[in-house]
């Protein structure tokens, strides 16, 4: 029995806890928020045993095996470095960090305890996008050369929204924008040249942000934002078909390969709302003694924060607690 907990009790704490308790041999076994009320009330929801009004105590109970950390981003380096520092497991929901110096810093600490890390980009181990990478490594379409996809939902202004909050590295490129990135990197690897540009609010978070990327022989265009509803789609142009991934794709229940003038329909339903995967992959690793996933490794999340990064230096995005 592997036994979780979660730290920060937002939106996606509830469908992460939703789908944990889909999973065989697992146990959502404590749950934490800065407000009592507020853990008290999630872990009536969820019938959890223990709950407490501060990250720390959870960090340091001895009926959690792993932690699920789903605070805001300017958080996560924090939280991940003292839970492997009190000896637990992380899946850390993504971004990882908030830039390179970070996940440095994180990283060693990860190194130096032993303790299982891993970034929560559910996308990457859901049915459909691995079905998908399958196919690109076998040819199916023959030799990529472009993709292009986005993601991007209008967002109502408010002063307490993360999303418009510098201070907890808000904007759209670290919400969404990582995976329209994250594919493009799963499919090609790490650009040799990027351009990007930003529509920025006045306290400098980006609203909406347009990057494209240069590869030996293949381009990606990207888009993301929260001014804006977008299809969320995602298309890949190869030399003998494309590949449409049916939206919103970043959560797909299928695809589509056009070849030859024919189309051909491939269906994964999903597990739950698609986080039992992510949760299996971690309880996988655990129960195995791994260290990282070989699916999505502690390098994979350092060149992800990396083109983060550079996008941010390109467009002039700059967080008040970065020095």
């Amino acid at each position: 029995m592997i036994r979780w907990g979660i730290i920060g009790l937002g939106k996606i704490a509830h469908k992460f806890a939703s789908d944990l308790l889909l999973v065989d041999n697992t146990i959502l076994a404590a749950v934490a928020s800065r407000n009592q009320q507020k853990a008290q009330l999630f872990a009536e929801q969820y019938s959890v045993t223990s709950y407490y009004d501060s990250y720390f105590s959870l960090l340091h109970s001895d009926k959690v095996d792993i932690v699920y950390i789903a605070t805001p981003h300017n958080l996560h380096k924090e939280l991940s470095i003292a839970a492997m520092a009190a000896g637990k497991a992380v899946l850390c929901e993504k971004p990882v960090v908030v830039n390179c110096k970070e996940i440095e810093e994180l990283l060693q600490v990860a190194n130096s305890t032993k303790c299982f890390f891993m970034e929560g980009l559910w996308t990457r181990f859901n049915p459909t996008i691995e079905a998908i990478l399958e196919d690109v490594q076998d040819g199916k379409i023959g030799k990529i050369s472009h993709l292009q996809a986005d993601f991007s939902f209008r967002a109502i202004y408010g002063s307490n929204s993360r999303l418009f909050d510098p201070l907890r590295a808000g904007g759209a490129l670290l919400d969404v924008g990582i995976y329209p990135l994250f594919l493009a990197y799963i499919i090609f690897g790490m650009p040799k040249r990027i351009e990007a540009s930003s529509i920025l609010y006045d306290n400098g978070i980006d609203l909406q942000t347009t990057i494209l990327l240069e590869y030996k022989h293949a381009s990606a265009s990207l888009m993301c934002g929260i001014l804006v509803d977008s299809d969320v789609t995602a298309l890949l142009y190869g030399s003998e078909g494309s590949i449409h991934i049916h939206r919103r794709w970043h959560e797909s229940d299928g695809y589509s390969i056009i070849k030859n003038g024919e189309k051909a329909d491939f269906l994964y339903k999903k597990k739950g709302l698609g986080f039992t995967y992510e949760i299996e992959e971690c309880n996988s690793c655990l129960r195995n003694g791994k260290l990282e996933s070989a699916k999505w490794s502690h390098q994979n999340s350092k060149d992800l924060i990396l083109l983060l990064d550079s996008i941010r230096e390109i467009v002039g995005i700059r967080y008040p607690f970065e020095k």
